[in-house]
This record gives C-alpha cells, sequence and structure tokens, in this order.
C-alpha cells in the first residue's frame, strides 16, 4: 500500500492537504500538477517520482497526520517544457487547477481536474512532435482476430480496422506507431502488449459492443455506424469505444472534431511487417537514427501538416491504383506547369491548421493560434487560381475546398489584434472597434496613467510640494506619496493610508473615486475580452468542418508539390502501374545511398515476369547485394505511394505485400538467439507471401552449421519458387545454390561484379547475368584490416578446406536437436581405382540415382561433381 494511500485515511490532515488527497485518490497511477499560485505543486509518491523523472529538487512542506510532507513543484510559466519530458517517458499528468476565488473561499480554494495529459492524447505545440503523428490506439482480441481503432486527437482523425493473426496486430502497431496502447486487461495478448512503452490496461466493459455502439452514435450524431462502414465489425466497435470513452476522460471536453470513423481494409494497402518497416527504413534507420531514411530524402515539405500526410503516405502504400495513378498524374501536372516553387512558396506561409483547428475544437487555442488561422486564410485569395491553374483532375478537385473562407478571414481580421500576446490571461487580445462595450472599458484603463500624470501636476502646485509623487502598487493601490517633513502641510481632504520610515501615503477622494472605477474597468475588461474571445471560437466552431476541409487540401498540396520537387531535383520519373503482373526497373537506384554518397551511383536494372520470378543473387560481401535489394523494395513502395521513383525506367504490376528478411540480431528479452530471430521472420514470409509479393531474402542459414544453413537456404529457395511464386530477390554466399536455376525456370542467377587487383578487391556493384564465381571473403577481411598474419593463415586453410571438400568422405551427419547418434552410410560411393574411367563427370553422373539419394548424399555426390568439373580427376 502506497504511502499516499495510507495517508488519505487519517482524519488528522489539514484542510488543504484533504482536498489533494481526495483527488489524488481519483487518480492514483497519474501524477498529479496540484496548483498552488504560481506552482504546480507534487506531494508524496507523486514528488518523489517527479523529482526523480524530471531531476528536480525534493523538499518537504511542514507536516499533517504528524508527518512531513515529500513535496517537489515546477513553476506554471514552465509546465509545458516539464510536461513534454514526462510525457516522452511515457508518463501521464492530471492538471489540478483552482477553479474558486481566493477572495471569497473559506477554507482551501476550490480545486477540480481540468484535464489529463497523456502521451496518446496531446494538442499542445510544444508537446508534439512537429512532422510525425502522435496515436491514441486501442485493442481488442476475439480467439485470432484482432481490431485496432486510433484516434490522432490533434488532427481529428479517428479510424479502425479488424484482421486475422498476431503477425498482422504487430504489422499495424508497425505503422501506426502509437504513442500510447489500450488494451483490454482480460485478453490474451494483454500481458505482451503491456510490455510496450506507453501501454495501458483498461477493463473489459470499455470495449463492450453495445455501449461503444451508443457512445459512438451520440458522438457522431447518427442512428447507426452504418455510414461508417464497421456496423458488421463488433471487435472494431469495441476498440474504438474504449479509445473514445479514454479522450473524453482525459480532454474533460466536447470533442466536436471527431466527426467520423474511417473504417480501413487491410486489403487497400500493400502490406509492410514490422521486420520489413525496420529493414527498409522508412522512418527510422536500423541504428536508430533518421537523418538516413527514406523520409528524410523525400520530406522537404514546407508545413508541418504536409510533412505528417507525406509520412503516412509513405507507410502506408497502396495497392488501389486509380487512387496512385491521380497521384502521379498531379504530380507530373505540377512539373509540367513550371508550378512547384511558386505553389511551394506560397504555402511555405501557413502555419499548421490542422492541429490549430483541432485546438479551437478543444476550446484550448491561443491567441497566436487565430491569428496563424488568419494568415492561413490570407494566402487562398492568391493560392487558389494557382491550384487551378495546374491542368489535372486532382488538381481541381482541391481547388474547390481552397473557396468560401471569406467571412472567417474577416472575422479574425476584425477581431485579433495583428500581434496578439501569448495567453489570453494577459489581454491585449481583441481588436479595437470589434466591440464598443470593451473599447470603453479598456479605454478606462489605458487613460489612467495620462490622468495620473495630469493629477500629479495639479497637486504639486496646489501643495507647493515638488517632491509629491502619485503612484501605485497592487497591495494598496493607488496613493499620493509625500516626505514626512511635509506632512502638517497637506489639504485636509488627504487622508492617510499608509507609513513608511521616510514618507507617508495618502488617498484623497478625487483619487479613491478614480481608483474605483479604474479597477473595475480593468477587471471588467478582462472578462469582457475573454467572453469575446470565447465568442470567436464559438463562430469558429460553426465553420469547422470547412475549414478542416481546408487544411486537408494544403496538406496534400503540399505533399504533391513536395514529391514535384524531389522528382525533378533527383532525376525521379513517373512509373507505370501496370495490371500485369510483375516488375521491370531499369536503371534503378538506391534513393538514401544515392543522397548519401559522394561519387556516382551505379545504377542497375531488374526484371520480374512470369518466367522470372526470383533472381538468386551472388557475389562479394560489401559488392552492394542488399543496397540493390533495398533499391528494388523501395522503388516499388515509392510507386505505390504515389511518389515518381529514383529509376530510368519502371513498370510496377500488382503487389499485396513487401517482405524483407535482411541481417538480424539477438532478442536476448525475449530469449531469442539470432538465428531464432532469423527462422522467425523466414517463417512469417513463407506463411504469408504470394505470388503478388515482393519478398528481399538475404542470406538464410547464417546463423547455424553450413550444411543445415545450406539446407534450409536450399528448402527456403525452392518453397518460394516452387509452391508461393513470389517475386524473390535472394541473396545468398551459398555458392552451391547457383545450380537451382536448372532445375526451376523461374529462377536466374545474378551476381554483383568485382574485380581482384594483386591481392585487392574492387567492388564495381553492376549486377551482371549468371553466378559469382567465388566470394572473396579473404579480401574484404583484408580490407577491413585484418591483420596480414591472420590473412596468410586464413589462405592456406581455405585451400586446405578446399582440397577437403574435392574428396570423398563418410561424413556423419549433423545431429538433430532431440536426435540420438547413429551410424551414417557413407555418402558417395568409393571410386574403383582398378577401372579408370574415360570421363569421370559423366560417370559420376551415371553413379547417381536421385530417387534414392538421401539430401546428405546428394550434397557430397555436388561437392564431388563441381571438383570433377573443375578438372579434378582424382575427386
Amino acid at each position: 500500500m502506497t504511502e499516499t494511500s495510507t495517508a488519505t485515511r487519517s482524519p488528522q490532515h489539514t484542510p488543504m492537504m484533504r482536498q489533494y488527497l481526495a483527488i489524488k485518490a481519483e487518480h492514483p497511477e497519474t501524477l498529479v500538477f496540484y496548483r498552488m499560485g504560481d506552482f504546480y505543486e507534487l506531494f508524496y509518491d507523486d514528488a518523489r517520482r517527479s523529482a526523480r523523472l524530471l531531476d528536480i529538487t525534493l523538499t518537504k512542506r511542514g507536516q499533517s497526520a504528524g508527518e512531513d510532507i515529500p513535496m517537489a513543484g515546477v513553476p506554471v510559466h514552465a509546465v509545458e517544457n516539464y510536461l513534454a519530458r514526462l510525457v516522452r517517458q511515457g508518463e501521464s499528468v492530471a492538471i489540478c487547477e483552482q477553479i474558486g476565488d481566493p477572495a471569497t473561499s473559506k477554507g482551501p480554494v476550490e480545486r477540480r481536474v481540468t484535464r489529463i495529459v497523456t502521451p496518446g492524447t496531446l494538442t499542445d505545440d510544444a508537446l508534439l512532435p512537429e512532422r510525425g503523428d502522435n496515436l491514441l490506439v486501442s485493442v481488442e482480441q476475439h480467439g485470432q482476430r484482432f481490431a485496432v481503432a486510433s484516434i490522432n486527437l490533434s488532427a481529428g482523425d479517428f479510424s479502425v480496422c479488424e484482421f486475422e493473426g498476431e503477425e498482422a496486430l504487430d504489422a499495424e502497431l508497425g505503422r501506426l506507431a502509437p504513442a500510447e496502447l489500450l488494451v483490454n486487461e482480460e485478453a490474451p495478448i494483454a500481458t505482451r502488449l503491456l510490455e510496450r512503452t506507453g501501454a495501458r490496461r483498461r477493463p473489459p466493459w470499455h470495449f463492450d459492443p453495445a455501449a461503444a455502439t451508443e457512445a459512438l452514435t451520440r458522438q457522431f450524431g447518427v442512428r447507426d455506424l452504418d455510414g461508417f462502414g464497421c456496423a458488421h465489425l463488433p471487435l472494431a466497435i469495441g476498440a474504438a469505444g474504449c479509445a473514445l470513452e479514454y479522450v473524453r476522460e482525459t480532454q474533460r471536453t466536447a470533442l466536436p472534431h471527431l466527426r467520423g470513423l474511417r473504417t480501413e481494409n487491410r486489403d487497400e494497402a500493400v502490406v509492410l511487417d514490422a521486420a520489413s518497416r525496420r529493414n527498409l527504413e522508412i522512418e527510422r534507420g536500423i541504428d536508430g537514427r533518421s537523418d538516413r531514411t527514406l523520409a528524410a530524402v523525400v520530406d522537404t515539405a514546407v508545413t508541418a501538416m504536409g510533412s505528417r500526410l507525406l509520412r503516412r503516405w509513405l507507410n502506408r502504400p497502396l495497392r488501389d491504383r486509380a487512387v496512385v495513378g491521380a497521384r502521379h498524374g498531379a504530380i507530373e501536372a505540377v512539373i509540367e506547369a513550371a508550378a512547384t516553387a511558386p505553389l511551394r512558396e506560397r504555402l511555405a506561409g501557413i502555419g499548421d491548421i490542422e492541429r490549430i483547428l483541432a485546438r479551437i475544437a478543444l476550446r484550448s487555442a491561443r491567441p497566436r493560434d487565430l491569428s496563424a488561422l488568419r494568415t492561413a486564410l490570407s494566402c487562398l485569395p492568391e493560392l487558389a487560381p494557382a491550384v487551378r491553374d495546374v491542368r489535372s483532375d486532382r488538381f481541381d478537385a482541391l481547388s474547390t475546398d481552397l473557396e468560401g473562407h471569406d467571412a472567417t478571414h474577416d472575422l479574425l481580421e476584425r477581431a485579433i489584434v495583428a500581434e496578439p500576446p501569448v495567453l489570453l490571461r494577459d489581454g491585449g487580445v481583441i481588436a479595437a472597434g470589434y466591440d464598443d462595450e470593451f473599447d470603453e472599458l479598456r479605454g478606462l484603463a489605458e487613460n489612467a496613467d495620462s490622468f495620473l500624470r495630469d493629477l500629479e501636476v495639479r497637486e504639486r502646485e496646489r501643495t507647493g510640494i515638488s517632491t509629491l509623487k502619485v503612484a501605485y502598487n497592487r497591495v494598496h493601490g493607488y496613493y499620493i506619496e509625500v516626505g514626512r517633513t511635509h506632512a502638517d502641510n497637506l489639504p485636509a481632504e488627504y487622508a492617510r493610508r499608509q507609513t513608511l520610515k521616510q514618507v507617508e501615503r495618502y488617498i484623497t477622494p478625487e483619487l479613491k473615486g478614480f481608483e474605483e472605477r479604474v479597477l473595475s474597468s480593468r477587471e471588467r475588461a478582462l472578462a469582457r475580452e475573454k467572453a469575446l474571445y470565447d465568442g470567436v471560437l464559438d463562430q469558429l466552431l460553426e465553420r469547422l468542418e470547412p475549414l478542416r476541409a481546408m487544411a486537408a487540401v494544403l496538406a496534400e498540396l503540399d505533399v504533391l508539390t513536395t514529391l514535384a520537387e524531389r522528382a525533378a531535383t533527383l532525376d525521379w520519373v513517373r512509373p507505370v502501374m501496370d495490371d500485369e503482373p510483375g516488375l521491370t526497373i531499369e536503371a534503378g537506384r538506391h534513393p538514401v545511398v544515392e543522397a548519401t554518397i559522394d561519387e556516382p551511383f551505379t545504377a542497375n536494372d531488374t526484371t520480374f515476369d512470369a518466367d522470372r520470378r526470383m533472381l538468386l543473387i551472388t557475389g562479394p560481401n560489401m559488392g552492394g547485394k542488399s543496397t540493390y535489394m533495398r533499391q528494388t523494395a523501395l522503388i516499388a513502395l515509392l510507386a505505390c505511394a504515389g511518389s515518381f521513383v529514383p529509376a530510368g525506367m519502371a513498370r510496377i504490376g500488382p503487389l499485396d505485400r513487401i517482405f524483407t528478411r535482411i541481417g538480424a540480431a539477438d532478442d536476448l528479452a525475449s530469449g531469442r538467439s539470432t538465428f531464432m530471430v532469423e527462422m522467425t521472420e523466414t517463417a512469417n514470409i513463407l506463411h504469408n507471401a504470394t505470388e503478388r509479393s515482393l519478398v528481399l531474402v538475404d542470406e538464410i542459414g547464417r546463423g547455424t552449421s553450413t550444411f543445415d544453413g545450406l539446407a534450409l537456404a536450399w528448402a527456403v529457395a525452392e518453397d518460394l519458387a516452387n509452391r508461393i511464386g513470389a517475386f524473390t530477390l535472394f541473396a545468398t554466399h551459398y555458392f552451391e545454390l547457383t545450380v537451382l536455376p536448372d532445375r526451376h525456370p523461374g529462377i536466374v542467377n545474378v551476381h554483383l561484379e568485382a574485380v581482384e587487383h594483386g591481392e585487392r578487391i574492387v567492388f564495381l556493384h553492376r549486377v551482371k547475368d549468371g553466378p559469382a564465381s567465388q566470394s572473396y571473403g579473404l579480401q574484404v577481411a583484408q580490407l577491413a584490416g585484418v591483420p596480414r598474419g591472420v590473412i596468410g593463415q586464413a589462405r592456406e586453410r581455405l585451400g586446405e578446406l578446399e582440397r577437403r571438400a574435392t574428396e570423398p568422405t563418410a561424413a556423419q551427419p549433423q545431429l538433430g536437436l532431440f536426435d540420438a547418434p547413429s551410424p551414417s552410410p557413407r555418402a558417395v560411393a568409393e571410386p574403383q581405382a582398378s577401372t579408370p574411367a574415360p570421363d569421370p563427370l559423366r560417370e559420376a553422373l551415371e553413379e547417381l540415382d536421385p530417387d534414392a539419394t538421401t539430401p546428405r548424399e546428394a550434397l557430397q555426390a555436388l561437392y564431388r561433381l563441381r571438383s570433377l568439373a573443375d578438372g579434378d580427376q582424382e575427386a
């Protein structure tokens, strides 16, 4: 039991601490920021925890119930910085504000939690990643069927999806990258999901489909959910209801910008699992950095909302040829109209309208949010004609939502000053002339200084005291100050207000009357200004939907012009989206590698069709196999996202998924070795790939013994080629696999070219037909700086191993994990020394009986046949 919960039961606490503990009891797992004057204070366990997380001082505040009260605090003016640090660490904070009037309160001022700041429900710019989405995601499960609901509160976006299998769930969570994850605590998968950062357990009744349906229909103002395409998806409805209830619980206000629900179908997109996203380095590199990623190269968007939309496109490439083709056509039209630079210049002055509108909907918008919205609206009269000048069906559709906002711009122009302050509480937000009553009240307050100057001059003349001063302080109000030596010569109406060491302070009936008028006018002016500001928000809320449509258009215009700029700058071409299966790339390039190297990139071709479904890639380490494979996948991804691609020509047939199995690392937290991770990813591919999948497989079987690894690589390659028929790039160091094209017509050998120069190697990075002649492993080791002595010993050992490989042996088979040892038959029959063979290779082939040969015998025979082919007559 925590110290706080124990203390809550004690009747001996002070009234203020009883108030705090009652509020804390309602939020036991949340840090409570308890407002006290200019600070938010934390007590007991919260104080200790926040002191550790924020590196702030832990102090004590007197005693309550006979014990010291641990305390820590942060200043109100800097609270956003502290909230950002806590949210990044996955914490949630309940903001407890003073809502009572200290002047009239008996006992502690009334306080109430006005909002709860959690990682997935942020809307303040200071807390949000500027160019990334911040999602709250809810997960529900029934058997092997899963549902995911996601809310992007800062954009007003709400979506759901249902699908089968844990692999699909991991892929969706990899795509969404939730800042906060709500999990049904009784779901079978809850234990695994609750290990994720930002995961929150929720009771099962929060996922009840009936209650969720009622909550969602009430939120959207509809009779049923048929119009959103999810009425037949009870799991998705339950997940959506849980997410909506959580947002309501944390925001403590209406959510007028959540007006609908989008039902996503996984079949609409080209699916990438979590490992493929990681390997392709779309937004985050394998090393955790973001500077050498696809997004870093592509994203030159001039607005934050455009950047976020572009990243959504990259993370969810589409199968819908019509949508993708419209994007390609719009990009081409921008380039042909030479409109890229003019449009980007006009968009560059536009703020983050998407998030501003969300804050308006939540009534948390600040004055500068409204001035930024006004600036954006002022750009539309010039932007709309420029958009219409681009001859594209997509641009014609977009231009429609840029019109009809003149009244909103006029409202903001009349209501808000040109340069508003940061906060409304400081005043000075409402423009002069917007409201007569407010102008009058503000005039009284603003004219106070001139009145006081005039009064000071008159009283000096009347009293003859040249040092007389008229001043003001917050404690005593307005006063007339004179030296104590003049106290006996003052007019009779001077009433003493305060005595100090050297001076006396007085008040007169005239000054008292002025004080009452001015102070009341200031208070009334601030109250009136707040009411007027709220009225402006009310009017903006009435126009929220057309404003959100306008913001979506601005974001898409930014994405399309950004992709046009990238295409022109980087020499990318429009891909042909073909309905015939296959993939053809001429002079393809890796977009990230090309952008980060100084020398020219070596472009390569890739061709897949009905007769060419697997490229078996051999060649030296560092020769460029991984780059070649990844560039093929990235070109396909870019094309399906709607972008031009880095190639001389590209034709992309229908794709349903992109798989990559490139590299691996230990997953020690889950108790999985490198080889186990490799096999898990391989199993996922073999279970889920189809004939319309693009599969990248690099170095299968390297994590185990040579024979096991070769056998696995051989079997995986054959399964991909024969049973699945996926378009596959299969890189390997097992040269034994290069015989597969002779057995399977859909497999083709290619290699990365390299040449030896003395004892060194030169990588040419060119893809050529046929298998590589050798692996160049020792040359690469020498380049890496391995000592010459070690390289020399390795060469000797390599020669010995190669000689042994050509000799038939009675090798024992490797034991399986649970097998007992047993004698092994000879892999290959001993040659008859008394009968010289006129043609050893032909004789060896005739001796083979494929139907009676075990895999290990076949492998040994393969080594022997290769030696005979190389001219070793003694093999």
